[in-house]
């Protein structure tokens, strides 16, 4: 029984430490991280890969712009990332809404990351038409612009109650809809 001791502890200690988050850790898990997908299926993402970011070349030098599948990559990365760590906060009667809706919006957005937005990538660094690429950027924002926008919408309202309940403050009127 004392060799169970020390892992029972160690492995009570990893458990319980999923409920240790602040109010306003875990509202910058749960809401806060879901800005870097500002503008999904919509004009915003469109310009990110349109015009994508630059990254440090291998040289540790000069910097390279990046391809828009290494874009969506990182999309991608952050997302799971940052689900895994909303699926480690602790739901609570006051978080669970809030957390269900956040899972939700990382639900919907995970898959269309992974295949549509990685075929635009795709036509985009094979040098495709813009006819093309227009094609399939259309195709994206009449598919998930208004589930994504039900989806971000039913988060905020979930959110809104918990921040005024821990009295954090939050800037609510900035734009999360699919074409800002």
């Amino acid at each position: 029984m004392n060799k169970l001791l020390p892992p029972l502890i160690a492995i009570s200690c990893l458990v319980s430490s999923c409920d240790t988050a602040t109010p306003d850790q875990t509202f910058a898990r749960a809401v806060l991280n879901l800005n870097t997908i500002h503008g999904f299926a919509g004009r915003a993402m469109e310009e990110q890969l349109k015009n994508p970011s630059v990254k440090l070349a291998a040289n540790g030098k000069d910097t390279v712009t990046m391809t828009r599948k290494e874009v969506i990559d990182d999309k991608i990365a952050f997302a799971e990332d940052a689900l895994g760590k909303v699926g480690k906060l602790k739901e609570t009667d006051d978080s669970r809404d809030m957390l269900q809706a956040s899972k939700a919006v990382y639900a919907f957005i995970l898959p269309v990351l992974k295949t549509d937005y990685q075929e635009l990538a795709g036509l985009y660094d094979s040098g495709k038409p813009q006819a093309e690429i227009d094609a399939k950027s259309g195709s994206i924002r009449e598919k998930y612009a208004a589930g994504f926008q039900e989806k971000m919408d039913a988060l905020v309202a979930a959110a809104k109650p918990y921040a005024d309940r821990h009295n954090l403050k939050v800037q609510w009127d900035v734009r999360t809809s699919p074409g800002g």
